[in-house]
Order: C-alpha cells, then structure tokens, then sequence
C-alpha cells in the first residue's frame, strides 16, 4: 500500500478522511448543545448594552429626516408651525 490516492479521488473521501469529518461533526454537536444555555443566557443583556450603542451611532443623524428639523425652520418636515 503506497498511501496514494487514485486520480480523481479527494482526501476527504478516504477513509481517514470520513473519520476526520465524523469526529469533527460530534464535536460540534456537542459544543452547540453545551454552549446554548449561556448564549441564550447573555443575549438579554447584549440587547440592553446595545442600546446606549444605538443612541450613540444614531445621534449625529438629527435633522436629516423629515419631522426632525428645528424649530421654525422653514419647508417640508420641518419647524413646529408655530409663528405663521
């Protein structure tokens, strides 16, 4: 036995290399199974820290949409109407 695969055949078709992927995908089944609980346990507080991120990122888009302007600015979404 040479060790060399015939032409055509991949390394992942070897015999070795179904074991390599049998053992691979039981580890990854484990780890999800194991792993899930404290994902899901953290991800309340993920949406809670990315709130002040939100107000942040989103904060220098003021008066860039309509109904957002200063008042008594004049035109289409902006100003209050007072004054007129």
């Amino acid at each position: 036995m040479s060790g060399e695969l015939p032409e055509g055949r991949s390394w992942l078709r070897s015999r070795s290399g179904v074991v390599l992927l049998a053992f691979l995908g039981i580890g990854a089944f484990f780890v999800i199974t194991e792993h899930t609980a404290h994902v899901l346990g953290v991800l309340p507080y993920l949406f809670l820290l990315a709130c002040p991120l939100l107000h942040l990122l989103h904060g220098g888009h003021r008066g860039g949409h309509g109904g957002h302007g200063t008042p008594g600015e004049d035109g289409p979404g902006g100003g209050t109407g007072e004054g007129r």
